[in-house]
């Protein structure tokens, strides 16, 4: 999670992955309309909204034909307006948390959100998510996953494209809900998107066609094509969070909760065997530990193959 107010999206991505966040506006419409009963609008803005130190913060890991980290975070009087829609209930913000506040409580108490909100938010979320899960599906070509659990820290990664969700309650009060796209998934959503499109936008032979076509039909045919190097050129600029993993090991939750300091846990791998570099999970290389200038660096003697089952294939 970030708290920088002033990131703004990458303008490429974002027409990249404007069906994905068109997605989550028409569910979260859809969602809101039939738990209330009336209808509501989204409008979809390419900013963030400003950060709050009780900003409520969920994170959606998306599995299937897109695989990454998707962030949610909304305002808390935002929250707490869209559980008492959930819940059928009438009352404003402020008066949503006096009413679960204990007696006697302080100001700062108002700056909390009760559980049942909590719950019912989180449940209203996961339908927006469930439906929207769906529809990406059909955009990227495969079934898609989306699971969503509460952020209790920054995220890891720094969002790559940014939108937010903006509409009003009856009252005229705002609702908002900022959705941040990690990098590793702006990058496999459009790469996604551009294969679904691709078969689309080839030209076909004319079955009428006996002769070769000549030089000014080869141009013309040429220039209809897609260029899918030309879609990726706009990704080639996304910063991509990559991990150096020495080994691993497999350890029983009672030896993990025994855990202290000056313990030593043995990794499974040997001392020169190579280190795997990990991007969004995945082994995308191995090689052997360097030290450049005080700091650990990489020498890459193998590349990953997906299609090869994992197997690296020399650099």
């Amino acid at each position: 999670m970030t708290d920088d107010a002033s990131q703004k999206p990458t303008p490429g991505l974002l027409t990249e992955l404007l069906p994905w966040f068109d997605a989550w506006k028409t569910c979260a419409q859809n969602v809101l309309s039939q738990i209330s009963g009336q209808p509501h609008t989204f409008e979809l803005h390419p900013e963030p909204v400003n950060a709050g130190a009780s900003d409520l913060c969920y994170t959606v890991v998306a599995a299937g034909a897109v695989r990454g980290e998707m962030a949610l975070r909304l305002p808390l009087a935002s929250g707490i307006r869209l559980a008492r829609k959930f819940l059928g209930e009438i009352g404003t913000p402020a008066e949503a948390t006096a009413a679960a506040a204990p007696a006697g409580g302080a100001a700062a108490d108002a700056e909390a959100i009760s559980n049942d909100d909590s719950e019912a938010l989180e449940e209203l979320l996961r339908q927006i998510a469930g439906l929207a899960a769906t529809a990406i599906g059909a955009t990227a070509g495969g079934e898609v996953k989306l699971q969503l659990s509460h952020a209790e820290a920054p995220w890891a990664w720094a969002a790559d494209a940014v939108a937010s969700l903006f509409t009003r309650d009856e009252a005229g009060a705002e609702i908002t809900i900022e959705i941040g796209v990690s990098p590793a998934l702006a990058v496999a959503f459009a790469a996604a998107l551009a294969a679904v499109l691709a078969p689309a936008n080839t030209v076909a032979p004319s079955s009428t066609a006996l002769a070769p076509p000549g030089p000014a039909e080869v141009v013309s045919e040429a220039a209809a094509l897609p260029t899918n190097a030309a879609g990726y050129h706009r990704l080639f600029d996304v910063g991509l969070g990559v991990k150096l993993r020495f080994g691993t090991r497999r350890m029983l939750l009672r030896d993990v909760l025994a855990l202290s300091s000056g313990l030593v846990v043995e990794l499974d791998n040997a001392l020169n065997s190579p280190v795997d570099l990990l991007l969004d999970g995945r082994i995308i290389a191995r090689g052997e530990v360097v030290v450049i200038d005080g700091k650990y660096g990489l020498r890459v003697t193998g590349v990953v193959d997906p299609a090869s089952a994992g197997t690296a294939r020399p650099a």
